[in-house]
Parts: C-alpha cells; sequence; structure tokens
C-alpha cells in the first residue's frame, strides 16, 4: 500500500532548503512493485541507508553537508547532505530533520559536526532506533537536485527514525543513477 501522504512528507523537509518545488522536481509516492532493481533493494527496507549504500558501493560512506538549518525551535536542527561513495562518487541526495534533545549530548554534537553521516553515527553511539514509516518515491530532479543526480529519474524514500521510543528524526533519501538499473 502506498503511503497517503509521502509527498507531503518530502515537500516539508524539502521547504527547509528549496525555495520553490519545481526546482527541486517532481516527486510522486510508488510501491516497491514499482520500484526497479537495484532501487528496491537499496531503499525498500527498515534499515539506516547509510549501512545500505555502504553494502552496496563497497566500502564506507562519505558525507558532504550542503546547507544547514536551525528547525522549528532550538533542540531541532536540519541539514541538507551528499553521500559519497569511497571514490568519492555521490550516491544519495538527503534531508534531515532531528531532534537533538533525544540524543546523548556527544551524539548531537557529533551529528552536527557534519563529518560522519548519520547512520553511521547512530549505529557507533549504540543509539536504541527504529526506521518507520517508510515510503517510497519516483523522482524527476529539478534544477536543484541535477548536479548531483542528474536528469534522469532516480528512486528514493522518506522514513522516520523513532529513538527511545520518541520520533526524532525524518528523514528523505533519494539515490543517485545507479548503473545496474
Amino acid at each position: 500500500m502506498v503511503d497517503p501522504d509521502p509527498v507531503s512528507r518530502a515537500a516539508s523537509l524539502v521547504r527547509l532548503f528549496v525555495p520553490t518545488a519545481s526546482d527541486f522536481g517532481a516527486v510522486r509516492g510508488v510501491v516497491a512493485a514499482e520500484v526497479p532493481q537495484p532501487y528496491q533493494d537499496l531503499l525498500a527496507h527498515c534499515s539506516h541507508m547509510t549501512v545500505a549504500m555502504e553494502r552496496f558501493h563497497g566500502g564506507p560512506a562519505g558525507l558532504r553537508v550542503v546547507a544547514t538549518a536551525d528547525a522549528d525551535h532550538d533542540d531541532w536542527y536540519a541539514r541538507e547532505i551528499l553521500l559519497t561513495s569511497p571514490r568519492g562518487d555521490v550516491v544519495q541526495y538527503g534531508i534531515v530533520r532531528i531532534d537533538l534533545s533525544v540524543l546523548e549530548p556527544e551524539t548531537a554534537a557529533r551529528v552536527r559536526r557534519g563529518d560522519v553521516p548519520l547512520g553511521r553515527i547512530l549505529i557507533q553511539s549504540g543509539v536504541l532506533c527504529e526506521v518507520q514509516r517508510v515510503s517510497l518515491l519516483e523522482v524527476r530532479p529539478g534544477p536543484h537536485l541535477e548536479p548531483w543526480l542528474g536528469r534522469g529519474r532516480t528512486y528514493g524514500r522518506v522514513a522516520a527514525i523513532v529513538v527511545d521510543g520518541r520520533p526524532t528524526i525524518e528523514l528523505l533519501e533519494i539515490s543517485a543513477a545507479v548503473s545496474d538499473a
């Protein structure tokens, strides 16, 4: 079943960094059966995308922070990011909004430093978390995304992460084009 509102969930994150929806591109909710391989394996799961990208691309993911924003109130932080392969190629575009007050101060400080992917920080810190509300998206990049993702259709997901039973993190994660698709 398609989440009735994945596009709105994505749009609320996009608005933090991109002035107009058309600059970002066209997004529509899809079911897993509409997503070709290997995107389906990369996106249709309740695990950290960092782990999926590292497995698929054969090594540790790098992180480039494109922009940051303090969102909603003092404890909320957001960032627009690119994950890179071990060779330095962009493999994923993402936006994360996180309630840092739920994390230990040292973990929150590591997130703000922006030098390690969020999934890796959560795993290394032993944070008890659960990826939920995963909904898949078809994405046709607009001018904002094209420098990193190109012009062709790709796929992504929106998800939420619950930490210690509290909704803490909202994610938009879009895979760069992969040669097997």
